[in-house]
């Protein structure tokens, strides 16, 4: 037996309630968040069937089909499931995916970008698409294209066309390329119209990558160096994370320039602001270490993420003044770049040093708010945003779009903490409860 088939029969009984039943679910008297608008309908139903929503409106208008499977909405807030835009599937043994896929739906995330692909992962994605595998749609990158894995810059246009013929949905990129490799894999990959996506290569810098169309940049990878005087010699120095270190030096001025800069190119970014700041913060790595989502993370992996936090904050030259200036500049380019129009995309780079898959993205929602977004421009940056980027029918409710929505018990506009209050979640029309997501997680 694959695993995939074990992780079929694994998953498949706790969906089952709606698939054996009947291909419909009806949320009653519920209030609509449609992210079409900030405006909430309030006491609709909302019938999804076969995986897409067929009907919304009033409750006492809107008739529940026959034998369908009824959840009830009253006093809670329905809204599009969200998109980890920056995720990792750590692995495809069968406990290992139910494990990951369960933290995910249970937290309201129906979509998850892979940024680290394997060739195990397409079948993966297949199976998920053709539902014998209830999960997160997965969105994944080819195997990473980085200093160690690419040999010249034949070899990297090589990569990208196998890459492209087996499927992946994008090319990943990571650190280490010389500037004729990344070259080779930007141009192979445009005239392929195959989206590459990731680090900012240091041999290139921010201006060179951008110039080249990278679809999405992570991380804000980049732009601490690029907000440097344009007289700094960056040849010897060494940043620490993401150029944490070099906050001091950082002419504030130049953020208009390549804010312009990148909306004129058109690349998104997903700043995984919550992976950064968990890791340079004032916030003691054990008190991290005790947050209530650290249990479902093992014992072993706690100590290795406060091993590295720890590693981070004791590197040479490492001051916690300058850490806390990085975080603001980084506040401000966030803001900076979603009031020029640019594209952000809801990321959290999921699991990661402190980051639990699902709720690490809802730390993220925080994090974008208290970087000056409104809770509605924040969770568009996780549901419109991703839906429109990625070509999905999905990121809205709306009659005809595809069932992933999210219950929640609270309404997050009121206090974007309230999207961590997970009731249930959709997948193509199929519910289940958080509660019995978490619950079977061992």
């Amino acid at each position: 037996m694959t695993h995939l088939m074990r992780l079929m029969i694994l998953l498949t009984a706790l969906w089952s309630v709606t698939s054996a039943s009947s291909q419909s679910t009806a949320i009653v008297n519920v209030n609509v968040l449609p992210m079409t608008t900030d405006r909430i309908a309030v006491s609709q139903t909302v019938v999804v069937t076969d995986g897409i929503i067929v009907s919304i409106g009033d409750v006492d208008d809107i008739a529940v089909p026959e034998g369908a499977t009824v959840v009830d909405g009253t006093d809670r807030f329905l809204l599009p499931g969200l998109a980890e835009m920056h995720g990792h599937v750590t692995g495809t043994g069968s406990r290992e995916v139910e494990r990951l896929f369960s933290l995910f739906l249970a937290n309201g995330v129906t979509t998850v970008r892979g940024m680290l692909g394997r060739p195990s992962h397409l079948a993966l994605r297949e199976s998920i698409a053709s539902g014998s595998v209830v999960g997160p749609r997965l969105i994944t990158s080819g195997p990473s294209m980085n200093g160690n894995s690419v040999h010249g810059a034949a070899d990297g246009e090589r990569q990208v066309r196998e890459q492209h013929a087996a499927g992946y949905d994008f090319i990943k990129i990571h650190p280490g390329l010389d500037a004729a490799e990344f070259n080779a894999i930007a141009d192979a990959a445009n005239a392929l119209d195959m989206p590459f996506a990731g680090h900012v290569p240091v041999s290139v810098g921010l201006s060179g990558t951008l110039e080249k169309g990278i679809a999405t940049i992570d991380h804000l990878d980049g732009y601490m160096a690029a907000l440097l005087p344009a007289d700094r010699d960056l040849s010897g120095g060494y940043g620490g994370f993401f150029d944490v270190m070099l906050a001091d030096e950082v002419a504030e001025e130049r953020i208009e320039k390549i804010v312009a800069a990148t909306v004129a190119a058109g690349t998104a970014n997903v700043s995984t602001q919550s992976l950064f700041e968990l890791r340079v913060s004032s916030v003691p790595a054990e008190d991290l270490g005790n947050r209530p989502e650290m249990r479902f993370v093992s014992a072993d992996n706690v100590r290795k993420w406060v091993q590295a936090k720890q590693r981070t904050i004791n590197e040479r030259g490492f001051d916690a003044k300058t850490a806390a200036r990085a975080i603001d500049i980084r506040r401000k380019l966030i803001l900076a770049l979603h009031r020029a129009g640019a594209t952000l995309l809801l990321g959290s780079d999921a699991p990661q040093v402190f980051n639990v898959p699902g709720f690490s993205l809802h730390h993220e929602l925080t994090l974008l708010v208290a970087a000056g977004l409104t809770p509605y421009q924040a969770l568009r940056s996780g549901t419109v945003a991703p839906a429109e980027f990625l070509g999905l029918d999905t990121g809205t409710v709306e009659v005809g779009k595809i069932g992933d929505l999210v219950l929640l018990d609270a309404n997050p506009l009121d206090d974007i903490r309230n999207s961590r209050r997970v009731h249930g979640v959709l997948v193509r029309g199929k519910w289940a409860r958080a509660s019995a997501l978490l619950g079977q997680i061992k």
